[in-house]
């Protein structure tokens, strides 16, 4: 092969010089007929080597079972695996094609080595992007932060690609202490949210913080919703408004944010309301009023069993019911917390198997709150705020049926009543 080559080259100078031309021209321009030659070459190779090994890698990815070739294909190795071919047909060519011009040669070396460590690094790249996309096809990586590690491992690649391309273009050393330690505190200056994100998130995943799809509340960054991509230097949060928010990964150890996985992975979420009575609507009940109210059916056994109790008791301390306060006695507020206890574990939308409870909070200006505290079945947002809004719209109802009221804001129609 160099046997030819020499004997080309030099064939195509000596025609030139048999046609009378100064040698220096005649160099010149068997030079540049050989270049535009080359040229030609080099690019009907790289078309016809990329037609051939695109080709080949999507017929063997069709063919086989695994979908790695298929990413593999995505990111472009195939089409940068190509470009080998035609860059080491000019790196046997160069010597001769440039033959008698020592600097251009030199010129044209450094730019094929500067291509090779770029287009080494492009297949780097591309093989870290297939393995990224294959693992996330996988349940026990589809969630965990990859991309961080892979822009890590690129930061590597790029930094040692720099190195290489100084060093042919310069050729200073680049294994001189000196020149290292000025390098790692130029990197430590410049990346330094990068090495921050890169220990975030080591440190998020290690610790199972958060998930790629878990729905997160940060107060501090605006954001709430559930969270699509974690890399190296954001975590980027889709908000339920379909705004997206990105947040600086390292963030996610440095400060306190709300992390719903814990609902979403338990058996119910979690329904915590209160109204607030009018303290002055609270009051004893008589005999006719037990009456009338154990006319409903949920809280009709409690009210008999409850009063044949107090009954007992205030006959074995011969209570003087002249005074209503004598004694035990039952209230509207009272038997009201029984019946809302009734009808939440009545509730078909509600986990029997989870805490249920109904309480007074401590009584504020604006009344005594009644807290209704319980778990739903479903745990999908909309279903769970109806579930919701059914319980308050049927306590706020119910609450005129105990002679109660709900304590609020005067109105300008109050004033005028």
């Amino acid at each position: 092969m160099d046997s030819i080559l020499t004997y080309y080259f030099e064939w195509l100078n000596r025609y030139f010089l048999d046609q009378g031309m100064n040698p220096d021209i005649a160099m010149a321009v068997s030079t540049g007929i050989n270049l535009i030659g080359v040229g030609i070459l080099v690019l009907l190779v790289d078309f016809i080597t990329r037609k051939m090994i695109v080709g080949s890698f999507n017929i063997f990815s069709d063919r086989t079972k695994t979908r790695f070739d298929n990413y593999l294909v995505k990111s472009n190795f195939p089409r940068f695996v190509a470009h080998i071919i035609p860059l080491l047909i000019l790196w046997i060519v160069e010597p001769y094609l440039f033959h008698g011009y020592p600097f251009i040669s030199k010129l044209a070396i450094m730019v094929l080595k500067v291509y090779a460590v770029i287009l080494g690094v492009l297949i780097f790249r591309s093989v870290l992007r297939s393995i990224k996309n294959y693992l996330q096809t996988n349940d026990r990586f589809k969630d965990k932060p990859l991309e961080s590690y892979v822009q890590v491992l690129m930061i590597f690649a790029w930094g040692v690609g720099v190195f290489f391309i100084v060093n042919t273009i310069t050729g200073y050393s680049i294994i001189s202490l000196t020149t290292l330690g000025a390098v790692s505190a130029a990197l430590l200056l410049i990346f330094r949210d990068t090495i921050l994100g890169f220990v975030a998130s080591i440190q998020v995943s290690v610790n199972d913080i958060v998930r790629i799809g878990d729905w997160i509340t940060f107060s501090k960054y605006g954001a709430d919703g559930f969270v699509s991509e974690i890399n190296l230097a954001t975590v980027r949060v889709q908000n339920f408004d379909n705004t997206y928010t990105t947040i600086p990964t390292y963030s996610l150890i440095s400060d306190s944010f709300q992390n719903w996985r814990g609902m979403q992975e338990s058996d119910g979420r979690r329904i915590k309301r209160s109204i607030f009575i009018k303290q002055s609507s609270v009051k004893f009940l008589t005999e006719e009023e037990l009456e009338k109210l154990s006319s409903i059916q949920r809280i009709k056994n409690y009210i008999d069993h409850r009063q044949k109790d107090i009954n007992d008791h205030n006959q074995r301390i011969e209570a003087d019911k002249s005074a209503e306060i004598n004694g035990r006695n039952q209230t509207n507020l009272g038997v009201f917390r029984k019946y809302l206890s009734a009808y939440i574990h009545e509730n078909p939308a509600i986990n029997k198997e989870m805490f249920m409870m109904v309480r007074y909070l401590q009584p504020t200006d604006k009344g005594i709150p009644v807290e209704i505290y319980c778990f739903s079945k479903d745990k999908k947002w909309e279903n769970y705020e109806h579930i919701q809004a059914d319980i308050l719209d049927h306590v706020l109802a119910s609450v005129r049926y105990f002679d109660l009221e709900v304590m609020e804001l005067p109105t300008g129609t109050d004033f005028s009543s």
